[in-house]
């Protein structure tokens, strides 16, 4: 046999599992491959549909691993200390080949995950699909509760990321977010000094944020994905599967009269029978390979692809280097929590000589009643089982009215607090010119 030959068979027996040629092949892949094992032999058409889910949650592994391969290479070449932490971005930026594009991604994917995530927890809200369905053992509540605890922690990575290019922006910011946690009742200041190593931002702060975005936080993000991907494999997909097995008739079947093999030995009788959720399962399933692998394939390829044009399009800001006596004017958190610094904004009230603490209501309570009612939501739906896995159904109304109100109040906040809010924290429309501020020293 020449060699093109048995290149060619050893690369077919590496591969034939994402090409699978025969319907038996295609069942086989799944068993027999690592990666294609946590996907279940076949999945439904209405599953792979990209107007039900829009691959929100897909694209958001993508992001993660985008980011934990630039990761990566950024901590080659990134030094994690007050005095050399900035001079390593700007070798990054202007010193190192192709140094720039790979923190513009890093930074990019970052941002565009917390955007994501928090599109793909709308969705499944908007959907029901936190609701159990048909199908025995399944625990959607606890996977919503997952997504959750992902959706805080990818907040979480972001923000520890920011501080570390160690620039004006990346110190102020961290500043306004930490005093923001600082308003907790009794724990605040115990927070901020965990969080900060000290009563400052200095050597130990960097340090902390650093360990924690590079190690601790992608482990729990890691874990928790992991835990989130079984649960839905465990609850039987996404919740549309649930609501076409409702809109089908029962039908029932002749068990096969054979040899049954029990604990004291072998009987007569009906074998183990698992009666399938559909009627025509053939007419509303299809494989998973290569069906869903092509799908996910090119989800990933587009999602790497619009990273790449936008960090060539848009580059990653880098401010002069942190200073502690120089404030800006205005001083403005990461942009995904400008909504809290706002909402800290409009409920601080002074009558008289009385003062209601924003930093308390608008900072802390406000932000970590709704966390709350989003974790338990699922407990208190009370909507039927048809109501799960549609969009906007009509039994689920209000409570998507409600829901949709509290996302635009959050929007409309970043958005006044990232392009209307000027010096002193003042209102300007956009066309409005800010006034001319000395720095603060």
């Amino acid at each position: 046999m020449s060699p093109t030959k048995v290149g060619k068979k050893i690369w077919n027996q590496i591969t034939w599992t994402w090409k699978p040629a025969t319907e038996r092949e295609a069942g086989d892949s799944v068993v027999r491959n690592l990666l294609l094992h946590w996907f279940p032999s076949k999945i439904t058409r209405q599953s792979l549909r990209f107007g039900y889910s829009f691959w929100l949650g897909t694209i958001s592994a993508v992001l993660f691993a985008i980011l934990c391969f630039t990761g990566v290479i950024l901590m080659f070449l990134y030094v994690p200390s007050v005095e050399r932490a900035y001079q390593s971005i700007k070798d990054l930026e202007y010193a190192v080949s192709f140094g720039s594009f790979i923190r513009g991604l890093h930074r990019l994917a970052a941002h565009l995950m917390v955007a994501v995530v928090f599109l793909h927890m709308i969705r499944v809200f908007l959907t029901g699909a936190y609701k159990n369905g048909t199908a025995s053992n399944q625990n959607r509540p606890l996977n919503w509760i997952l997504g959750v605890v992902l959706m805080l922690a990818t907040f979480l990575l972001s923000f520890t990321g920011y501080l570390l290019p160690w620039d004006q922006l990346a110190y102020w910011a961290i500043t306004v977010g930490t005093n923001i946690a600082s308003a907790a009742p009794v724990i605040g200041d115990k927070i901020k000094f965990v969080l900060l190593g000290g009563n400052h931002i200095d050597q130990n702060t960097l340090l902390r944020f650093y360990v924690l975005h590079c190690f601790f936080l992608p482990m729990l993000v890691g874990f928790v994905f992991a835990w989130h991907m079984w649960r839905v494999r465990k609850d039987h997909g996404l919740a549309c599967v649930d609501q076409l097995a409702l809109q089908q008739k029962s039908e029932k079947t002749a068990p096969v009269k054979t040899k049954t093999y029990s604990l004291l030995g072998i009987a007569k009788g009906r074998t183990v029978h698992v009666e399938n959720a559909f009627v025509d399962e053939d007419v509303h399933t299809v494989r998973s390979s290569p069906n869903l692998t092509r799908r996910i394939l090119m989800v990933a390829l587009a999602t790497m692809l619009v990273c790449c044009v936008l960090t060539l399009l848009v580059q990653a800001p880098l401010e002069e280097a942190a200073n502690p006596k120089v404030t800006p004017n205005p001083a403005k958190a990461p942009w995904y929590f400008l909504w809290l610094q706002e909402l800290v904004t409009d409920t601080t009230i002074h009558i008289g000589g009385f003062t209601i603490n924003g930093a308390l209501i608008g900072g802390i309570l406000i932000p970590g009643i709704l966390v709350v009612l989003l974790a338990i939501w699922p407990y208190l739906d009370k909507s039927p089982l048809s109501a799960a896995g549609i969009w906007f159904a009509k039994a689920r109304r209000k409570q998507n009215i409600a829901f949709l109100i509290v996302v635009l109040l959050v929007i409309g906040f970043t958005i006044v607090g990232t392009f209307m809010r000027g010096p002193y924290w003042k209102f300007f429309w956009p066309w409005e010119a800010w006034p001319e501020i000395p720095k603060i020293f």
